[in-house]
């Protein structure tokens, strides 16, 4: 198990903090908490402690063991630090190497690899003195979590939002696997991975069946796991292109990225691709039907019932099933009942080398939840249960038990 120490800034992203400490601890993380006087304005110690199970520090002066220089052992403690948020105050501090808080005093006391989420306004993110500050940084070995495009606390729309938390933890995992140390006791990278060499192919998230200019026919999936997936391919060395349906989900560095709406257009960009990959993950939820036609205006409200036509969409995975030569061929299956059944049915139907199957009545995991439970079902007739774990972790496992087992 990694030790991550996350020091936890002044900023209103402070609330997401809460939610990566959680996150880590679902990954197998030991998480430790710093906080400044600033972000205690936001959030407040206990939320931490109860999460990580574990101290929280806040005062430099506040010895917890007198055995031991508090903002000295943790440093050592920690396999890596995560500042997240880090404001631009905490950066330009970090810069000039100023240790007037705890958070400073360990992070300038401390060797450990560390790594910055920054959240703050853009134009202050933009500022050229904190631009020169970050460059101050990486050149001093800080690794940056960049942050994302959205809507900010001050109004704005654009560029400073932290990243989001499961993606964090996927910035760890792969940090830790690339060093060769594993992110879990339970999930190691293979030292030389099967799938190094190989063009990987992964389908994610929901489509998109147009109705009207205003409405559409879609489904819950956030597309985290097709996207956890691509990026534990591609930490493995494989070649990976991911086709995504509209999700809030940054791309993954390092991964070809597809993006599209409508089942057809998933269905076009997959064939285009299908002859050159070696192997192909449908983690995508497809809608089955689509309206016969799209209006070209706004369907206007009236009087009574609405009757709408639907026909039906592209089966992906029977076509990939059918004209597969070489390629190993992944599906998905998302039921509410007689679970195994239908796993075992599409299997067989659709030619898939594996089904993975989850419960999407259980609403505590699947589609918009950071956690799923999956059994994978294989040809041989033999099945895997990995548990209800997060996301990122099974995709870990995914991929191991596949080392295994494809080729």
């Amino acid at each position: 198990m990694k030790n991550i120490l996350l020091a936890v800034t002044g900023g209103i992203a402070a609330y997401k903090a809460i939610d990566l400490t959680s996150k880590l601890t679902q990954a197998n993380y030991n998480v430790r908490v710093m906080l400044t006087d600033n972000a205690q304005e936001f959030v407040q110690p206990l939320a931490f402690q109860a999460i990580s199970r574990n101290v929280v520090y806040t005062n430099t002066f506040k010895e917890e063991n007198p055995e031991q220089i508090q903002h000295v052992a943790l440093g050592d403690w920690a396999d890596a630090i995560v500042i997240a948020p880090a404001t631009a105050n905490i950066i330009a501090k970090l810069s000039v190497g100023m240790a007037d808080d705890m958070v400073t005093s360990t992070l300038l006391a401390t060797e450990t690899p560390k790594f910055i989420a920054p959240a703050m306004n853009v134009h202050m993110y933009e500022n050229a003195r904190t631009q020169h500050n970050i460059s101050i940084l990486k050149g001093d070995g800080y690794e940056f979590i960049e942050p994302g495009d959205g809507y900010l606390a001050c109004g704005y729309v654009a560029k400073g939002r932290m990243e989001e938390p499961l993606q964090i933890v996927a910035r760890l995992n792969e940090y830790f696997n690339s060093s060769s140390q594993g992110a879990t006791s339970e999930s190691t990278t293979p030292t030389s991975s099967t799938f190094k060499g190989q063009h990987a192919l992964v389908t994610a998230g929901p489509t998109m069946e147009e109705l009207d200019p205003v409405r559409y026919l879609s489904n819950r999936s956030s597309g985290k796991i097709g996207y956890a997936l691509a990026e534990t391919l591609r930490d493995r060395g494989a070649q990976v292109t991911l086709v995504s349906g509209p999700t809030s989900l940054p791309d993954p560095e390092g991964v070809e990225v597809i993006r599209i709406e409508s089942a057809q257009e998933m269905f076009e960009a997959v064939k285009q691709r299908y002859e050159n990959v070696d192997i192909v993950f449908k983690a995508a939820a497809v809608s089955d039907y689509t309206p016969t036609e799209m209006l070209p205006h706004k369907l206007k409200k009236q009087e009574g019932e609405l009757s709408v036509t639907f026909k039906r969409t592209p089966d992906i995975l029977k076509y990939l099933g059918e004209h597969k030569s070489h390629q190993y061929l992944v599906g998905f299956a998302a039921e509410t009942r007689d679970i195994e059944r239908y796993a075992q049915d599409k299997l067989e139907r659709k030619n898939a080398d594996v089904i993975i199957a989850n419960n999407v009545g259980d609403r505590s995991i699947g589609f918009s939840s950071d956690n799923n439970d999956y059994t994978m079902y294989f040809k041989d007739q033999s099945s895997v249960a990995l548990g209800k774990k997060p996301k990122v972790e099974l995709a870990q496992l995914i991929v191991d038990e596949l080392e295994t087992r494809w080729k």
